[in-house]
């Protein structure tokens, strides 16, 4: 190697040398339907698109064939296609919103092309999210790691993604081979054929001496190679990091940062990696310096060593099902989400020192969003929090339909350290006492069968999001039945 092309600032000799792969199930919620279709993952157009209510056709993912086929990301909506999902036809509409030009003048689509858009739709699966699915799949995927490594030695990094070190692997299942890079590709491919024999999944592995080299193999190279494999090694940094041509295909590094660098005269990869590290610290802080490391191929993180966040707030939202004009059903659903929230603070052993409200205005309201916040008394109490966020959205409701409520509690502290006030009467006190007792029950009975086990009345009334709220799974449908509309 070229010692002029290599960075002036490391001895990658001096560096940590792992074997980590970073595995990623491939169009992971898609390829499931397909498997439970007994379609090829591959092959098959299929899209995963929630129609509830609220979401109006959200695109949650799709087959790598719906992808290349129909030109649309995950994540999009259905009026983003080129076809309508009712009938299957030519989406001209959503043609002409893109193929118009400053004056005015439209680019009608050819016959041919409406053609192959129209016969694709027809062989298209528009399946609903099942979550519950998904997740079950993601044990079954774990159980098949550990047949390579200890479950301390993985690291989950997502629902269809996770690191693996299996450094002390290689020997052990490869002792005739001596290159250990060669070695890390046989339990690469081990892993992927035992995947797709016993799920139906592919599997794409990135292989590095660190986890970001194996993240960044993944991300920039196995992708795109036909065996759904690649390694990066220290060695390869100059070869395989600095010659990306998007800085914002890197790693942690999006259009605002890469703003941020082209200022300070940085353009590219090799540029961050050679760039004086000093002079990043005092532009970008702590997180300049990351950037150069990360450029350099240098991440001496653990994969053993689990983070734990430290949450400085919990919080939560929802998009209502529908415009919701009257007072009292905005009411009760703050009411239910500021009892969710006490219910996680309890379990999380934290009290709230301020609380935050949101309230979205619907598009029709001629009324803006409401946003609150106030320092309270440190708390996990159910009724004060319920009070408490009644109070804020009364103090500034004008009235108007409500589309989006959130609400958030902050500056956290443990619950095992209360401040005790000096102007408590002893029968607050004891009433005080008796409020946390009973909802120490509660949380024990929901904990042992479920949140709904014990539920208020108001949970039947029709503007209630508690019932429905607690089956869903990361914010979508744990199964087909959850969905209100059949798209299947």
């Amino acid at each position: 190697m070229d010692q002029l092309n290599q960075s002036q600032y490391f001895d990658y000799s001096l560096e940590p040398r792992r074997a980590i792969l970073f595995q990623d199930v491939k169009s992971n919620y898609a390829s499931i339907e397909c498997v439970q279709r007994n379609l090829n993952p591959l092959t098959t157009s299929l899209c995963v698109m929630s129609r509830a209510d609220n979401t109006k056709g959200l695109l949650l993912a799709s087959s790598p064939t719906f992808k290349k086929v129909f030109g649309v990301k995950n994540v999009s909506r259905a009026s983003d296609l080129p076809f309508l999902i009712e009938t299957r036809k030519f989406n001209y509409p959503q043609w002409y919103r893109s193929h118009t030009d400053i004056h005015g003048q439209r680019t009608a689509p050819s016959v041919q092309y409406v053609a192959y858009i129209e016969s694709w739709a027809k062989r298209t699966w528009l399946v609903p999210p099942q979550m519950q699915l998904y997740v079950d799949y993601k044990i079954k995927v774990t159980d098949i790691l550990t047949n390579y490594t200890s479950i301390e030695e993985i690291h989950s990094y997502s629902i269809d993604e996770s690191f693996l070190d299996v450094t002390e692997s290689l020997n052990l299942f490869y002792p005739d081979i001596e290159n250990r890079y060669v070695q890390m590709n046989q339990i690469a491919l081990d892993l992927q054929r035992e995947i797709l024999h016993k799920l139906g999944l592919y599997v794409t592995v990135g292989i590095g001496d660190n986890p970001l080299l194996a993240k960044l193999a993944m991300d920039l190279y196995a992708k795109h190679n036909r065996n759904m494999r690649a390694l990066i090694r220290y060695e390869d940094v100059p070869d395989k990091l600095w010659t990306i041509p998007k800085m914002t295909d890197f790693w942690g590094i999006g259009k605002r940062t890469e703003k941020r660098l082209n200022k300070l005269g940085i353009t590219t990869i090799k540029e961050l990696a050679n760039a004086n590290p000093l002079l990043l610290k005092q532009k970008l802080g702590t997180i300049g310096l990351q950037h150069f490391f990360h450029a350099n191929g240098i991440d001496e993180s653990n994969v053993r060593e689990k983070y734990v966040p430290k949450s400085s707030s919990f919080s939560n939202s929802q998009i209502l099902p529908r415009d919701y004009p009257k007072q009292w059903e905005i009411e009760l659903v703050i009411r239910e989400m500021a009892e969710n929230l006490a219910t996680r603070l309890r379990k999380g052993g934290k009290l709230a020192s301020n609380l935050s409200l949101y309230v979205g205005a619907a598009v029709t309201s001629e009324y803006s969003s409401l946003k609150i916040s106030r320092n309270i008394e440190a708390t996990q109490n159910t009724k004060e929090l319920q009070d408490l966020a009644i109070t804020l959205f009364r103090e500034k409701y004008e009235g108007g339909a409500v589309r989006q409520i959130g609400i958030s509690g902050n500056r956290l502290s443990s619950a095992s350290v209360k401040q005790l006030s000096l102007f408590e009467t002893p029968e607050e006190s004891q009433n005080t006492e008796k409020q946390e007792s009973l909802q120490k029950a509660i949380d024990e009975i929901r904990e042992k069968f479920d949140f709904l086990a014990i539920r208020k009345a108001s949970s039947l009334s029709e503007g209630s999001r508690v019932i429905y709220r607690n089956k869903l799974i990361g914010g979508h449908a744990a199964n087909q039945e959850m969905e209100k509309k059949d798209v299947s």
